[in-house]
């Protein structure tokens, strides 16, 4: 017997999924004014503790807020204001604590006054480098330890930028030895300026734009900021003729941008998630322009008559002892500081204990090979 066929079905089928596919076409279209609809117009204030002139770390600030607006479609916008405008660089934790700005981008040893724990989140004499310091944040417990201290002042931190192990600072002469460091009045910040007092310096805690006249004034006698690229910017080597290195202080200087934890915690889970991804991508940003900029920068400021030196193996044996020396000092008396630094420095230790199998070896082969050729060439 023969089957008889239904010439009916297959049109019944093409209409129903045309129509299908205009019902979809419209939900897309009712659907999408929906979520946008949903996602709340948000305008914050951020204060840098940087100047304009420097475009590492202001322009860090810039890059945020460019890509929180681009994820957002312009409904979450974050003005940048440099140090100075709203409050000075050295105040932006306060501002941000009391809500006069929801956010700050600074470095949190600027904070060391109120606590000398701050400088954690930041650098510390003989500490880790950039790598190492990522790593204990992310993977080594640094992200609960250091936002559960950062609740006693109503802030919620996010790391944002890097800047590598910085210079050791210009000097109006050498420096030699320890004797030499007697008196000395050095604009450096944080933690690592109390290290110095035991060796005879006198810190001076000067922010970035106010430091050349400081220098030049004769007010001070030396000054480190971070390295060529920005120290070139600044324009110390008018003022100060020898560049020495390294910043053993600031082995890799990690940037904070700092939140009011209210305002945090009133966003969107989808706005958090964009805030904390840019604050990743600009922090990208801002190591990698230095590790650009720094070799050009450094042979400029060396041709226009800087001279670079290294600090002497007295003086970096010495600073180390008196570092440790303030580290045994401070967790005797500051159990905010103890319950940090002790798996702080259980990972830093471990994580020298690698990279001298590796990392280290490698790099210290190619200095040698590229002062090789070097030499070959001259």
């Amino acid at each position: 017997m023969s089957q008889q066929i239904d010439d009916t079905k297959p049109f019944k089928r093409r209409a129903f999924l045309k129509s299908a596919g205009i019902g979809a076409a419209a939900a897309a279209t009712i659907a999408a004014p929906a979520i946008a609809q949903s996602q709340p117009e948000i305008k914050w204030r951020l204060t840098s503790s940087f100047p304009k002139s420097l475009d590492t770390l202001f322009g860090g600030a810039q890059q945020l807020a460019k890509r929180v607006a681009e994820a957002t479609d312009n409904k979450f916008q974050i003005r940048i204001f440099a140090a100075g405008e709203i409050v000075p660089g050295l105040q932006v934790l306060d501002a941000v604590q009391n809500g006069t700005v929801e956010m700050a981008h600074t470095a949190a040893y600027y904070f060391v006054g109120k606590d000398p724990t701050f400088a954690l989140d930041c650098s510390v004499p003989f500490g880790m480098n950039a790598r190492q310091q990522n790593a204990w944040f992310w993977h080594g417990g640094g992200a609960a330890l250091l936002r559960d201290f950062y609740k006693d002042y109503g802030t919620y931190n996010i790391p944002m930028g890097n800047t590598g192990t910085q210079m050791g600072g210009w000097f109006r002469n050498e420096i030699k030895t320890v004797k030499d460091l007697e008196g000395l009045k050095f604009r450096i910040g944080g933690f690592a300026g109390q290290a110095l007092v035991k060796l005879g310096v006198v810190p001076q805690q000067i922010a970035g734009g106010d430091i050349y006249p400081a220098l030049e004034k004769g007010t001070i006698d030396a000054a480190e900021w971070v390295g060529p690229y920005d120290d070139e910017k600044l324009g110390f080597a008018k003022v100060a003729k020898y560049y020495y290195y390294p910043g053993w202080w600031e082995g890799g200087t990690q940037l904070s941008t700092l939140v009011n934890i209210d305002q945090w915690n009133s966003l969107p889970a989808s706005y958090k998630a964009i805030v904390e991804t840019a604050c990743a991508e600009a922090g990208q940003w801002i190591t990698g322009k230095y590790d650009a900029q720094n070799p050009d920068a450094l042979k400029r400021l060396i041709a226009g008559g800087a001279v670079l030196r290294a600090f002497s193996n007295e003086i970096m044996e010495a600073s180390y002892r008196a570092s440790q020396e303030l580290y045994a000092e401070t967790i005797a008396k500051n159990p905010k500081f103890k319950k940090i630094y002790e798996p702080w420095k259980e990972f830093l230790h471990n994580e020298y204990e690698w990279f001298q199998v590796a990392e280290s070896t490698f790099d210290n082969f190619m200095v040698r090979q590229l002062r090789m050729a070097a030499n070959k060439k001259a």
